[in-house]
């Protein structure tokens, strides 16, 4: 019969094979963890008073989500999913205070939500730029999972670009260059902040994608756009075009003349829409639109914004190897 040291299962007095756990840490070791611990506890000294706990009632189901304050007369981002289908609710300040909160807009196709709190004497957080951000570097995450109000988790950055999907009706989008991060998220984290070693807050926190794997939507130049849209008008504007589609390779001597690789390929054209008027098919590739390269869905998305509604625009298709321009007039899109 084998030993237990042969299992290696150690017992009793025999030493160890790892460190000794009772031996002081090197100079090394205790600066690197404390200069880790400093950076957490000051983004979250900084960041808590900014963060909210919200709670909503539906239909007799309480529900909860997390907030990040922006502005100091109280207005505050969160996710779309939390606050879905509710005018209101409860939110509770970091320094214990309770105050009422209303929805001013919401943004599904991103996953965005402006929110106004009623209270005074209120800390807004700093936003950052997501386009900073670079694999590998420490994030904190700061929200309410599953009602704890002010936790404080920290990672980093595992993966920038990822995508999102969304969908309102019969639209569908990709929310783009998403966060993943490993900080902890949990039910609940939704809504809250996702900041950056000086905190400053560079995602909104919306999905718990795995063990181990939450995503963010990030602070950039297109979410602040979003962002100032539902604060001025309560909804963010798009164009319509009506198509579902994705990314295709072109055939080899259409890509030579092009110079490039891909197009959108249109995998269905909704009944009615401003393609089907146009005459644009299934099996279609899109090359551009008024000029503008299209190689992916995630270009096609850019150029479908308030600018384009109601405005003609010229789509340049490949259909059975050959060129053609389609005039299309996007309609706004609503849910």
């Amino acid at each position: 019969m084998e030993s237990l040291a042969q299992l290696g299962l150690v017992f009793g007095d025999n030493p160890p094979s790892g460190p000794d756990p009772a031996r002081p840490r090197s100079g090394a070791d205790s600066e690197a963890l404390d200069a880790y611990s400093r950076v957490v506890t000051s983004v979250a000294e900084r960041l808590r008073p900014s963060v909210l706990s919200l709670t909503i009632e539906r239909r007799r189901r309480r529900s909860g989500g997390s907030g990040v304050l922006v502005t100091p007369d109280g207005y505050a981002l969160t996710s779309a999913h939390v606050v879905e289908e509710v005018d209101g609710g409860r939110a509770f300040l970091a320094d214990g205070r309770e105050a009422d909160f209303a929805v001013v807009g919401r943004d599904p196709l991103s996953d965005l939500a402006v929110t106004r709190v009623v209270a005074a004497d209120l800390v807004p957080a700093e936003l950052g730029d997501a386009d900073r951000l670079r694999v590998g570097q420490l994030v904190v995450a700061i929200g309410s999972p599953l009602g704890f109000t002010g936790t404080v988790t920290a990672g980093v950055v595992s993966a920038l670009g990822r995508s999102l999907p969304t969908r309102v009706g019969f639209a569908t989008r990709l929310v783009e260059n998403v966060i993943q991060t490993d900080a902890a998220l949990n039910p609940g984290n939704s809504g809250g902040a996702l900041a950056e070693s000086q905190g400053r807050v560079v995602g909104i926190n919306t999905a718990v994608a795995g063990i181990g794997l939450g995503l963010a939507v990030p602070i950039d130049g297109t979410t602040l756009r979003i962002v100032s849209a539902l604060m001025r008008e309560g909804r963010y504007r798009r164009a319509y075009l009506g198509v579902a589609g994705g990314p295709q390779p072109l055939p080899p001597r259409i890509a030579k003349q092009l110079g490039r690789q891909t197009a959108v390929q249109i995998l269905q054209v909704v009944e009615g829409s401003p393609a089907a008027l146009a005459g644009l098919k299934a099996g279609d590739r899109i090359l551009d639109v008024d000029g503008t390269t299209v190689t992916g869905v995630a270009d096609l998305q850019r150029l479908m914004n308030e600018a384009a509604i109601g405005r003609s625009m010229i789509i340049r298709i490949l259909r059975n190897g050959r060129s053609q321009d389609f005039a299309v007039r996007p309609i706004e899109l609503t849910s």
